[in-house]
């Protein structure tokens, strides 16, 4: 197997073959724009390191690897839109550079070019993979609805919240992985287990970036820092300090998060005060650490050999260590 930097390296090799510009311009420039913006590339490499977790060359899995990619940097672009975002990793999103009507449509084609992407299978592997992506996808949409309605409500629960960041982000997650084992032909089991973790390492990658957002370092993270407090984003660190705080916190708490403030920094400094002195802080992490032990628990039942398995938890717990 390769190293996390090689098949990164090997997947955008694979990436910049694909994502040229054909007539006309205006549509496929911005999806060129878009897919080379950088980023993790995360899930890709997922897809391409679960091929070879069973046993399948990385390169049968480059197809499928992209269509994830091309799919999570579609609802990228869909939501920067909703958002109303102006940046997107540090560049204009592609309704600020181009316009809205571009953004939506070439959002559009991106959508139906990941699915285009299973034609390169056999015809057993693109109906497996294709009822997957559409699964998820669909999902996906769930989940950011989810998360548009909580921006209106004062009453949403720790179970709803995790319930919108599984699908919202932890369900593409699995399914990059669950895109590998498929193509590599592994059992069902496998492939049931596979995507397991991965969803339970997803949960826990959002939760880790809920907690980054609020206390990361502002030199590594990448984003600004104490961005989802400005937003009044009700994340699992402001839901957990509700129900931990005494009534004088937890009021001034819910004040702070109805106002748009004249000076962001002193909000964001009362708001960690509060997320620490009360607990959330502690207890976030607590559940960072009980997703990540939840997705390690699943390894035991995959067939495959103790040195894989060693590997996916070394991905897990390096991924659960970042700073960005």
């Amino acid at each position: 197997m390769l190293s996390i930097e090689k098949y990164q390296e090997k997947f955008i090799e694979f990436l910049q073959e694909y994502a040229v510009i054909k007539e006309p311009k205006s549509l496929y420039e911005p999806i060129q724009y878009i897919l080379n913006l950088g980023g993790k590339r995360l899930r890709p490499v997922l897809t391409l390191m679960t091929a070879e977790v069973f046993n399948c060359d990385y390169k049968m899995a480059l197809n499928a690897a992209l269509s994830v990619e091309v799919f999570h940097n579609f609802s990228l672009v869909h939501d920067d839109i909703m958002d109303d975002a102006p940046l997107r990793r540090g560049q204009k999103t592609v309704h600020e550079k181009w316009d809205m009507n571009t953004g939506i449509l070439s959002g559009d084609a991106m959508l139906i070019m990941a699915y285009q992407l299973f034609e390169n299978y056999d015809q057993i592997t693109f109906k497996s993979l294709a009822q997957l992506f559409s699964k998820t996808a669909l999902e996906v949409c769930e989940g950011q609805q989810y998360d548009v309605d909580f921006e209106i409500r004062d009453d949403v629960t720790i179970a709803e919240y995790l319930k919108m960041i599984e699908y919202k982000t932890a369900v593409l997650v699995g399914a990059a992985m669950k895109m590998g084992a498929i193509v590599a032909e592994a059992s069902e089991n496998d492939r049931h287990h596979i995507y397991e973790f991965g969803k339970n390492l997803g949960i826990a990658f959002q939760l880790q970036d809920d907690y980054l957002d609020a206390f990361g370092d502002p030199k590594t993270f990448g984003k600004q820092v104490g961005g989802d407090i400005i937003e009044n984003k009700k994340t699992y660190l402001y839901l957990k300090a509700i129900e931990f705080s005494n009534k004088h916190d937890a009021l001034q708490l819910q004040h702070l998060f109805s106002i748009i403030p004249s000076n962001p920094e002193e909000k964001i400094q009362k708001t960690k005060q509060i997320f620490t002195t009360s607990g959330a802080t502690e207890a976030t992490k607590q559940e960072i650490k009980k997703f990540t032990n939840k997705a390690f628990s699943v390894l035991d039942a995959l067939d495959i050999s103790d040195d894989k398995k060693l590997i996916l938890k070394q991905f897990g717990e390096q991924l659960m260590n970042r700073t960005v």
